[in-house]
């Protein structure tokens, strides 16, 4: 007996009688002719799926059609994705599809979502030409970015140094003194170590790393840095870490004190004599020792006059003659170097502060100082520089602006930069005045080293 064929749909037609099916043999697999309902009832699951995909694609090629370009446009983009696109509701409409409108609980469609960009903040450092890559500029870093290791008291001196809150060398240099301080009070040498072995490698160079990555470092940061570590070094390994911590600490405020503090005294107190009374002493921008030199000799009584000639970018100058005119002092004011060849008419001598002395006296000193000091040596007017010996470098020597130099942050856009300092050559300046000499004597930039090799203290030096 023949089973009963159960699967035809709704709109079929009535089944044949029961004789007549059974005198005929198994259906054929293959489809018959006699009408659209009952070849559907013989198609198999694959050919559904296609003709079902079929129909998609003419409503989506229909909707092109309607669409404006654009939107055409953005929907054939968004059409790829091969299986992905076959997974979708066929039941939605083309008009939502053009609108971007989201099924619930689908990812939504390409059309219907702005694209997240983003954004790339841009590096400075990108429009300096190749030939000044070399050369070093300051920038602010995060302090989640940095070292675990570095103190809090050295994070807040970095980010001092980056913005310029601490500009002079020997103010940066101190800060970073009395932050070292903090760090050796603060340290404990972990067991099976020793201080003189581990405190260098594992403590002290990521904090000097870090204040490098802020602001390249100063001569100043570089010496003194360099007397530290070979203090540390002559502890010897079972020396009792109180012990060498009180001596590292004494250490520091000992080199403070006559490093820096009886340094600017004792080099203000001499350059005071080169003051001629009723002279006119002529400067660049404001250094720390020159200002406080012209208060000391106002302060003895003698009479005299100050020429300013002010850097345009930095115009410290500005400062410093309000802080004469506010002392007594009269003073003459030139906003930018236009003015320097007068007022070198009436000048007796000239104070330069620096940044740092070369080995072959070439000074390191603000942008625009080797202007002053060759305008002046052809003017014949004296150039005297004003220096610590902690400003010293005896290996290094310099003859261009370019070996050597910061480029400033605040002036570096895709058109231009500035150099921070220049290079003075040795024979524009008439001498040097630093904490070992005495009197009206001054030493000329070239004998320096041999200078610091006579009057240097070897415990120190």
């Amino acid at each position: 007996m023949a089973t009963e064929t159960t699967g035809a749909p709704a709109g079929a037609p009535a089944p044949q009688e029961k004789g007549k099916q059974q005198s005929k043999p198994a259906p054929s697999k293959t489809p018959t002719t006699g009408g659209d309902a009952a070849g559907e009832q013989k198609l198999t699951h694959a050919q559904l799926k296609a003709k079902a995909k079929a129909e998609k694609a003419a409503r989506r090629a229909k909707a092109k059609e309607e669409a404006p370009p654009a939107a055409a446009a953005a929907d054939a983009k968004g059409g790829k994705g091969g299986k992905g696109g076959g997974k979708q509701d066929g039941s939605q409409s083309a008009g939502s599809q053009q609108q971007g409108k989201s099924v619930p609980g689908r990812r939504p469609s390409v059309t219907g979502r702005r694209p997240s960009v983003a954004i790339i903040k841009e590096d400075p450092r990108s429009s300096i030409p190749e030939c000044f890559s070399h050369v070093p500029m300051a920038k602010r870093i995060q302090t989640s970015q940095a070292h675990k290791d570095v103190h809090p008291a050295v994070l807040a001196v970095g980010q001092q140094m980056a913005t310029f809150a601490l500009k002079d060398s020997i103010a940066r240099l101190e800060a970073t003194l009395l932050a070292f301080k903090k760090v050796i009070e603060s340290y404990e040498t972990p067991k099976g170590n020793s201080l003189s072995r581990h405190f260098v490698p594992h403590v002290l160079n990521p904090q000097i790393e870090y204040l490098t990555e802020c602001r390249p470092m100063s001569f100043s940061m570089g010496n003194a840095i360099r007397f530290l570590k070979s203090q540390v070094n002559k502890f010897d390994i079972d020396t009792p870490e109180d012990g060498a911590k009180e001596s590292l600490l004494e250490f520091i405020d000992i080199f403070i004190n006559e490093r820096i503090t009886l340094a600017e005294v004792v080099i203000s107190k001499n350059a005071t004599e080169l003051i001629d009374e009723d002279g006119v002493v002529l400067t660049y921008g404001r250094h720390r020792l020159v200002e406080k030199t012209i208060l000391r000799a106002k302060a003895n009584g003698k009479k005299f006059a100050v020429s300013v000639i002010d850097d345009p970018y930095d115009q410290g100058g500005k400062e410093l003659a309000k802080t004469l005119q506010r002392a007594g002092i009269r003073v003459f004011y030139s906003p930018n170097l236009g003015g320097l060849r007068a007022h070198l008419e009436r000048a007796s001598n000239v104070l330069l502060g620096t940044e740092a002395i070369f080995a072959n006296g070439s000074l390191l000193a603000p942008a625009g100082t080797a202007d002053v000091a060759m305008a002046a040596s052809a003017a014949n007017v004296k150039v005297v520089a004003l220096c610590e010996t902690i400003n010293f470098d005896r290996e290094r020597v310099s003859v261009d602006s370019l070996t050597y130099n910061e480029i400033d942050p605040e002036r570096c856009s895709a058109e231009s930069f500035r150099l921070m300092f220049d290079n003075t050559h040795s024979k524009y300046i008439a001498g040097v005045i630093t904490e070992f000499e005495s009197g009206t004597d001054f030493a000329p930039a070239q004998a320096i080293l041999t200078l610091l090799r006579k009057r240097e203290d070897p415990t120190i030096a």
